[in-house]
């Protein structure tokens, strides 16, 4: 006969057991839950396997005369990112960039200092559609320490002050023409260039009093000159278009090259020398 503190004493035996049990039953249950839970997190093997490819070829890239310190300074970024791209630039003005590209020069990728002059290309069906990558400023470049005095645009119009501008054409000449047109002035320059880095050596040559450029000339042409500022209500708007050229021998390198420019090692390069992002 089972006595009541025997019964007690089987009960209080079995129930550990019980709650061992449904212990490791719940463990088992949640662990399984976690493992049937899929996971959103990148494997660190597939993300570190995610590169881009190496370009490689070569790469001629006409570009306006103004874009010469900031795209070879991209270009010792290129030397290490893609060491097998034979990447080579042409500057020279705009207009003329656009006469050799109509006459069949090899070339992949054209970048204007205007709309003006890549329209031209547009409309010959001989570049894809251009996107804007840069815009920038006129200013006036003098002798170092502006010795004549120079503070305006209006005073370049004065006699005894020599002066050379960019050629009908050339985008720095345009901008500046349109200004004088805004302001009802008129400056007789000496000479008419064909660029904005020969029009600036001018000034650095001691050949002339000053030029109108673009603030990243100044800004490249460092203690050479002294930059007069002009107005921001006097400014044209200045944009710089990027497009592939169509017949481009090398397609993939020169799509990269333009999105570069617009946000990658060109666009670095470009806000480095100066130049106002699109």
């Amino acid at each position: 006969m089972t006595t009541p503190f025997l019964r007690r004493l089987a009960i209080a035996g079995v129930l550990p057991l019980a709650l061992v049990a449904c212990s490791s039953s719940k463990s088992s249950s949640t662990a399984t839950t976690a493992a049937a839970t899929p996971t959103t997190a990148t494997p660190p093997t597939q993300a570190s396997t995610t590169t881009t490819p190496a370009l490689t070829g070569s790469l001629d890239v006409f570009a306006a005369a103004s874009l010469t310190g900031a795209f070879n300074a991209a270009k010792t970024t290129y030397a290490t990112s893609d060491p097998a791209l034979a990447l080579t630039f042409n500057f020279a003005g705009s207009n003329t960039l656009v006469a050799q590209i109509q006459q069949g020069a090899p070339a992949d990728v054209f970048a204007s200092a205007d709309e003006k002059n890549m329209q031209k290309l547009v409309t010959a069906g001989l570049v894809e559609t251009p996107v804007t990558f840069a815009r920038n400023k006129l200013e006036i470049a003098v002798a170092p320490g502006n010795p004549k005095n120079i503070t305006s645009l209006q005073d370049l119009a004065k006699p005894g002050i020599s002066v050379v501008l960019e050629a009908t054409g050339v985008p720095a000449g345009d901008y500046t023409r349109q200004v004088e047109t805004q302001l009802g002035i008129s400056i007789t320059p000496k000479s008419l260039e064909p660029d904005v880095k020969t029009a600036i050596t001018q000034v650095t040559s001691g050949e002339v009093d000053a030029t109108v450029v673009y603030v990243t000339d100044v800004f490249a042409a460092g203690s050479k000159v002294t930059g007069v500022p002009i107005p921001d209500s006097q400014q044209p708007s200045i944009v710089y278009p990027i497009a592939v050229v169509k017949a481009s021998s090398n397609q993939v390198a020169a799509a990269a090259f333009v999105q570069s420019a617009v946000s990658g090692a060109v666009q670095q390069a470009l806000a480095a020398q100066g130049f106002i992002a699109p």
